[in-house]
């Protein structure tokens, strides 16, 4: 079974401990070509065209797709708890195209016919600079509008949340001038208002470009706020009448200026004091270590300070703001995700064919080869599937010992922070010290060696984990997604259908005859 030999019995499944287990050689799969080089496919991914056209949407498709609406695949920020959830999804058939769905709360739209006529206005732009609007649900008094999914975050997520990856100078630039251009191009458009213009908003492809969420461009209900963030970074018309005008769009834009320069949310009134003073580097991020051009920071600070202008009139308008950056944009040879520090993009290989068993959501996430979901499935189950495959003595609890389990500790948190290299280095000075195996370990290294495109390498760490759990799903699910990235579609259905019957007599066994 699988590609490991299950003879070998181990942990919790022998009488004794057993050796650390010799790697076992990876079989050599034909790699599959590629027709253009990184930097020309995020050039042709992100193009406008590539989004679907516009189109209405059942209920029951975007149920499917969802999961069921399912908790885990909340994407939105503060998780259930926000007034309108957006979901991670995936159609089926027509390719299985990965979407975002945003859930209004219930009535926010009372009348379907004005909210399929706003959603089909904004369902007419299409640019490659936009997160694109590709469809509508009206069922009863659910409203749910449908866009493409970009995976790789949003800009509070990489500004605010991973202090120990600070984005680059060059690609902060590169962030505020997409933006702008989306906003000029929404403008020219006569689409000019964008509610609630945010950190969260910007989000990235899966190239690492940024893009601006068409989410923004519709209010959160027919008669709702427009504005649903902190009042302290509400523009100061919006507070005095609760309109939203293009020059308030303008004054949000400032925020996120500053944001980028700073890497933290400064309101305001207190950024224009800081800016009016002190020096540049009073606001400027820490993390960047003094790594970016004064000048053009010089410039960046400015034009926040006239975004930031209380009256509208002194604000620049958006054409203004893609002249001033785009002379700023450098390194335009670079693609984005080594900027944004991101796993490279690829050729997508085609999906392997349906199993033969129903999935649970580990085998449903590799079937669809959702990296993403594969991640955040074994950051929740920790360490639960490691019980008892290894049994200390005291005598093995030495500093060599508590060393290999502290770098245990800090692949955990490069792992749960996605920063796959650094998790690889780590979880390899655990697995080379062998006193201890851990089937988890060799799980998540296989998972980040995908993320990094070396799918021979993680074919290698999910056969360890198979050698040493030969019973273990998840061993078997990742062989089937490493197999499917080295177009070994065969192979991956018949790993698919192994877990699937390996998940089906564990819970069997668990419920007992």
């Amino acid at each position: 079974m699988g590609c490991c030999g299950s003879s070998l019995r181990v942990g919790s499944h022998a009488a004794e401990k057993p050796p650390r287990p010799t790697p076992a050689p990876a079989p050599h799969p034909r790699r599959p070509s590629f027709t253009l080089n990184a930097h020309q496919a995020s050039s042709s991914s992100s193009s406008a065209a590539a989004a679907p056209a516009f189109a209405e949407f059942s209920l029951a498709e975007l149920r499917e797709a969802t999961g069921g609406f399912a908790a885990a695949n909340i994407v939105s920020e503060s998780g259930e708890k926000a007034p309108n959830l957006v979901y991670r999804g995936r159609l089926q058939g027509g390719g299985g195209r990965a979407i975002a769905v945003k859930k209004f709360g219930k009535l926010a739209w009372p009348d379907p016919k004005q909210f399929a006529e706003e959603a089909r206005g904004v369902g007419k732009l299409r640019h490659r600079r936009m997160a694109n609007l590709i469809g509508y649900c009206c069922d009863g008094d659910e409203r749910l509008l449908v866009a493409e999914f970009m995976p790789n975050d949003t800009l509070a997520k990489h500004l605010f949340h991973w202090e120990n990856k600070a984005i680059e100078w060059a690609m902060r630039l590169r962030v505020a001038h997409n933006i702008a251009e989306a906003l000029e191009y929404c403008s020219n458009e006569e689409r000019p208002l964008y509610h609630d213009l945010n950190a969260y908003r910007v989000l990235f492809d899966e190239n690492g470009d940024p893009r601006l969420s068409c989410f923004g461009l519709m209010k959160n209900s027919r008669d709702g706020k427009s504005y649903s963030t902190n009042l302290a970074y509400t523009p100061p018309e919006y507070l005095r009448n609760g309109r939203v005008t293009p020059e308030s769009v303008v004054f949000s834009f400032g925020t996120i200026l500053i944001d980028l320069l700073s890497g933290k949310r400064i309101p305001p009134t207190h950024a224009l004091d800081m800016i009016r003073s002190r020096s540049i580097q009073a606001i400027m991020e820490t993390n960047l270590e003094g790594k970016y051009s004064i000048e053009e920071a010089t410039t960046l600070v400015d034009l926040a300070s006239q975004c930031l202008q209380y009256e509208p009139r002194d604000r620049p308008d958006i054409k203004k703001l893609v002249s001033i950056l785009e002379p700023l944009q450098t390194k335009s040879e670079v693609p984005s995700y080594v900027m944004l520090g991101v796993p490279k993009p690829e050729e997508v290989p085609k999906a392997p064919p349906a199993p033969q068993h129903p999935l649970s959501p580990m085998g449903e996430a590799c079937s669809r080869m959702d990296l993403t979901a594969i991640h955040q499935i074994l950051v929740s189950t920790h360490y639960r599937d490691d019980e008892g495959t290894n049994e200390l003595s005291f005598q093995e609890w030495t500093q060599q010992m508590r060393d290999m389990l502290d770098a245990r500790k800090r692949g955990d948190f490069a792992f749960r922070d996605k920063n796959f290299k650094q998790a690889i280095d780590c979880y390899s000075q655990f697995v080379d010290v062998g006193t201890m195996v851990s089937p988890t370990v060799y799980a998540r290294r296989s998972l980040c060696h995908l993320m990094c495109d070396q799918p021979d390498a993680a074919l290698r760490d999910a056969m360890q984990a198979q050698c040493v759990y030969p019973d273990w799903p998840t061993a078997f699910y990742m062989q089937a997604v490493a197999l499917s990235k080295l177009n070994m579609q065969s192979d991956s259905l018949d790993m698919l259908n192994e877990a699937s019957q390996l998940e089906e007599k564990r819970h069997k066994s668990i419920k007992g005859p």
